[in-house]
């Protein structure tokens, strides 16, 4: 970034560190035989979901007190499978891509009306799903290739029966021992953005280039991680209505990011283990950890980044 007002915004800064850390097709290998068997087994049974006519802010509210990323749409009677709805969806609405037509043509910029439609309105209809006897290294397939971090499963009938996400996948992957570093599968090509950015720009950074979350740097020096469950929580939490006077939008999208971090903030080194890192993410129950060396940010290892190297053992 260049000082003194002479750059591109922080919130469009692209740390990119040299080295060997970046990665390039992933061509999948099933190695996990000896841990083949139903995805049922690692899954979680007991899924919580909603129906398609429950509003989108009582879906986004139940993802927030579960401290879910996902949750899966079903019709009331059957619990037929009809979609999946993300904290991804949830920012795409509220400014990040195409879903946030639905508050500002169809509302007029009004929030409050546009989170009282029906949660089909934002949900991903036909998600990638599992079948219930499917094998580990057929979840891994759709994981690593499709980068999907959670995988409804559906019985014959089509009738919701579990969800396997990546992290069930890294819990039952990180008791495997693996050679590799932090450093040989961390991102090193980041996108960051400034604690003072707008809610608003973090949004449709996270929808454009896909992202879960953003390290937040000020003057090269990390201050923080915001994820898109967080931005999920603001919403979900209903402190957003608090702040709203005339109920449109741009008065809660204008709040600087760093309102809305949350946490401690752990990181990691580049010569850390995989085996390390995945066990801390794991206890700390979060998904990423910012890559720390010489007191300077270099690279970023997610749930994802470990579940790769692990299937590519």
């Amino acid at each position: 970034m260049h000082r003194n007002g002479q750059a591109t915004k922080q919130g469009d800064r692209l740390l990119k560190m040299q080295g060997k850390f970046d990665r390039g097709p992933v061509e999948f290998k099933s190695h996990i035989v000896q841990q083949e068997g139903e995805v049922m087994a690692i899954a979680t049974r007991d899924v919580i979901s909603v129906p398609p006519t429950q509003s989108v802010i009582s879906a986004v509210a139940t993802m927030t007190e579960c401290g879910f990323r996902r949750l899966p749409v079903t019709d009331a009677g059957t619990k037929k499978l009809r979609g999946i709805v993300t904290s991804g969806d949830v920012i795409n609405l509220m400014g990040g891509g195409d879903k946030y037509q639905l508050v500002r043509v169809r509302h007029n910029g009004n929030l409050p009306a546009a989170v009282n439609e029906s949660v089909r309105t934002i949900m991903t209809a036909q998600p990638e799903t599992l079948p219930h006897d499917a094998h580990i290294v057929d979840a891994l397939e759709i994981i690593v290739k499709k980068k999907i971090g959670g995988l409804p499963i559906i019985d014959n009938d089509g009738v919701l029966a579990g969800i396997l996400t990546e992290r069930d996948v890294l819990r039952m992957l990180a008791a495997e021992h693996s050679p590799l570093f932090v450093e040989d599968v961390m991102s090193s090509s980041l996108r960051v953005t400034a604690p003072d950015n707008p809610i608003g720009t973090v949004t449709k950074d996270m929808t454009k280039f896909r992202f879960r979350r953003l390290p937040v740097v000020s003057d090269d020096v990390l201050f923080g991680i915001i994820t898109a469950t967080d931005i999920m929580r603001y919403l979900g939490s209903r402190e957003v209505f608090s702040r709203l006077t005339t109920g449109n939008i741009a008065e809660v999208m204008n709040l600087p990011v760093r309102a809305l971090m949350a946490g401690n903030l752990f990181t990691t080194t580049p010569g850390t283990a995989v085996n390390v890192a995945a066990r801390e993410m794991l206890s700390k129950n979060i998904g990423a950890l910012p890559v720390i060396e010489n007191s300077r940010l270099v690279g970023l290892v997610t749930e994802f980044d470990l579940v790769r190297a692990f299937s590519e053992e």
